[in-house]
């Protein structure tokens, strides 16, 4: 989906690889800028994410770099549990592009495309960022304690690369620094969940198609 301001959101695929290790710079950066944790990811991770669909990628047509469009934004969305949990991760906006409302159509996209492709799973997201959980509670999330999310320990492992994960450890999985938020989709029966519905069931069927 191009906007009026010429920025570009899309659920990637294989061919946009090129752009995972600015990917992934750019929000080690940001976690220093705030003093913060992250899950770490590698190269081969979010990779998969894209050939599988499962990321969203924002960029901008009217700048051109050594990769093509310039990058802007990132998130993707992974299944856990059997499939009955979906988490939205690694949002991250580039600094250049930060303060015009990217992440809140990053965060849109993440969120259609998990109610399109799994939509009787709960959404869940592990954030500390104040501008997340807003985000979060616009679409119907609510705040809960960890033992509401997903026990499956492939989730859980992925913390290990945080640096608050001794906190996570002490806490007996509990609580930590971040906050978890939940949206069950029973809880929202009837009600619309986006208006990129219909662009995001186009996209993933061309990423299905030719995969």
């Amino acid at each position: 989906m191009e906007y009026e301001d010429g920025i570009k959101v899309i659920v990637a695929d294989a061919s946009y690889e090129k752009y995972v290790d600015l990917i992934l710079d750019t929000i080690r950066e940001a976690a220093k800028k705030r003093g913060t944790g992250i899950a770490e990811r590698t190269h081969e991770y979010v990779a998969t994410k894209m050939k599988e669909g499962k990321a969203v990628l924002a960029l901008d047509p009217s700048k051109q770099c050594e990769l093509g469009d310039t990058f802007v934004g990132f998130s993707y969305i992974e299944t856990w549990g059997n499939k009955a949990y979906v988490t939205t991760s690694g949002l991250i906006v580039h600094p250049d592009y930060q303060g015009r409302d990217i992440a809140k159509r990053i965060k849109d996209h993440t969120f259609t495309l998990a109610r399109v492709r799994w939509p009787h799973a709960k959404i869940f997201s592990l954030t500390s960022g104040d501008a997340v959980m807003k985000m979060n509670t616009q679409l119907g999330y609510v705040p809960v304690s960890f033992n509401q999310l997903t026990d499956d320990e492939a989730f859980w492992r992925g913390c290990q690369g945080c640096i608050n994960y001794p906190i996570l450890q002490m806490k007996e999985r509990k609580f930590c620094i971040c906050t978890g938020m939940l949206y069950d989709p029973e809880k929202h029966k009837g009600e619309p969940f986006e208006v990129y519905t219909e662009i995001i069931k186009e996209m993933v069927k061309r990423h299905l198609d030719n995969n």
